[in-house]
C-alpha cells in the first residue's frame, strides 16, 4: 500500500513519521493528480479552515469526494471535521461522513488534554486491546452520527471522539503525536482486503 498525506497545512509530517515507522510507502499530497498514485489518504490536524480554503483553491474538493468514495480516508481533529457533512461553520467540508461535527469543543489550545480511552476496535491490531492514551489539543467533538457510521470511541461521559463509516475514519484526537501506532495500523487495515 502507499499511503498519502494531504500536506497543504497541519502536521503531515508526523503521521509521514509513523508510517515510514511501519515501513508504508508515503506520499505528501497536494494536487488532485497526485491522488492517483496512492491507496489511502490522511488529512491531518491543522486548522480546518485553512486546509478547507486551500483544498477549495488547489481544485482539490471534488476529487478528495472521488477519492473518498472507493479508497480510505482518516481525519485527525481538523481533518475529521474536513470529513463532516456539518460543522456548523461556514467552510468547504468533503461531506463523506454522516457525522456532525463542533470545532473547538473543548476550549480553547491551554484547555487540551490527554485521557485514556478504551477503544475495542482496536482489537483487531492488537488483542491485548490496552487503553489507548489519546491528545486532545483544540479538539472537535462529533456531536452525532447517523447513517452507517458509528462511535468507535467516546469519553468516559459519552462524548464521540471517533467514529468510522465503512472505509473512512475521523478522529478527534491526534495519534500522530503519540508513539501508539495502533492507530495507524488500523487504518492501514481499513485498505486491505477482507
Amino acid at each position: 500500500m502507499k499511503i498519502g498525506v494531504l500536506a497543504l497545512q497541519g502536521d503531515f509530517a508526523e503521521h509521514i513519521a509513523i508510517l515510514r515507522s511501519l515501513g508504508v510507502e508515503t506520499k505528501e499530497i497536494r494536487t488532485a493528480e497526485q491522488l492517483n498514485e496512492i491507496d489511502g489518504l490522511i488529512i491531518p490536524g491543522g486548522e480546518s479552515t485553512t486546509i478547507g480554503k486551500l483544498a477549495n483553491d488547489f481544485g482539490l474538493i471534488q476529487p478528495l469526494k472521488d477519492f473518498g468514495k472507493k479508497k480510505p480516508i482518516w481525519g485527525t481533529c481538523a481533518g475529521a471535521i474536513l470529513l463532516s457533512k456539518d460543522a456548523h461553520n461556514d467552510q468547504p467540508l468533503l461531506s463523506l461522513m454522516d457525522i456532525h461535527i463542533t470545532r473547538n469543543a473543548f476550549g480553547r489550545q491551554v484547555e487540551s488534554f490527554e485521557i485514556d480511552l478504551d477503544i475495542p476496535s482496536l482489537k483487531k491490531i492488537d488483542p491485548s486491546n490496552k487503553p489507548y492514551h489519546a491528545i486532545f489539543i483544540r479538539a472537535p467533538l462529533i456531536e452525532s452520527v447517523q447513517s452507517d457510521a458509528h462511535p468507535i470511541a467516546k469519553l468516559p461521559d459519552g462524548r464521540i471522539v471517533a467514529a468510522q463509516q465503512r472505509n473512512l475514519l475521523a478522529t478527534s484526537f491526534h495519534p500522530e503525536l503519540t508513539p501508539d501506532d495502533r492507530f495507524h495500523r488500523y487504518f492501514l487495515s481499513l485498505g486491505q482486503p477482507t
